[in-house]
């Protein structure tokens, strides 16, 4: 049975001499992982640059229950990406969240929500005219509200400390080291509350900013299952330096 569907490109694996596996987060059945023959020919109806890492889709796929490889029949790039692609900062971010995203999304089954975030998200940032550096940073921490460990925003007087693995403001540091001072935190929480729109009024410096970004990966760390190391921080900070 044909199924149309929406869906956001994680990961595209060459298979064979003229294949690929793409594996994609679909709005209707999660994430699946499609063959896909004969990307390379020049007259291919998908082409390898339709699956680069999260160009959102429209699809119409055959899809099985309990098969391991679904089957594509029709597959367009929707929206066409404006800015994404020319612009290093924009397309070193997208970079980067893909490798976050591919290690820390699991679903195998539905989630609408978590869908649509990501789908808007994406789309609203390619629309921007300039690149927020920020963008990737509150993404992440908008992200973790859908993956079920978001931080608590409640802080009372006196609690000068962010614990990151509990998620929550405490008024002594922690016996482990994964926590923030209170400065750190407020940014923290800022990223995490502040809308897309107005995410380019929270002012930070290359230093502080991979500071941030050290912080929110030990949190996924801590809270995501074999969430393992991201490798692609360290050029998109090179990038925004």
């Amino acid at each position: 049975m044909l199924h149309k569907t929406r869906g956001i490109v994680l990961k595209t694996t060459l298979y064979g001499e003229g294949s690929v596996i793409v594996q994609v987060f679909t709005e209707k059945f999660g994430i699946q992982s499609y063959i896909i023959n004969g990307v390379k020919k020049p007259k291919a109806k998908i082409r390898m640059n339709m699956l680069q890492p999260l160009h959102l889709l429209d699809m119409v796929v055959y899809h099985k229950a309990n098969t391991s490889l679904q089957r594509i029949s029709e597959l367009r790039t929707s929206p066409i990406f404006r800015t994404i692609p020319y612009d290093i900062v924009k397309s070193s971010i997208i970079l980067f969240l893909n490798e976050v995203l591919y290690k820390s999304i699991r679903q195998q089954h539905t989630d609408e929500n978590l869908f649509s975030f990501i789908f808007n998200a994406i789309s609203w940032f390619d629309e921007c005219e300039m690149a927020d550096t920020s963008f990737h940073l509150a993404f992440l921490l908008k992200l973790s509200r859908f993956l079920g460990f978001a931080p608590r925003t409640e802080n009372k007087k006196g609690q000068n400390y962010f614990d990151l693995q509990e998620g929550e403001f405490k008024s002594m540091p922690p016996v482990h080291p994964h926590f923030m001072n209170k400065t750190e935190a407020d940014l923290f929480i800022s990223l995490f509350s502040t809308p897309f729109e107005k995410i380019n009024e929270i002012k930070l410096n290359n230093s502080t900013r991979r500071i941030i970004v050290d912080k929110i990966l030990i949190f996924y760390t801590l809270h995501t299952a074999s969430f393992g190391e991201i490798r692609s921080h360290q050029i998109l900070e090179d990038v925004l330096s």
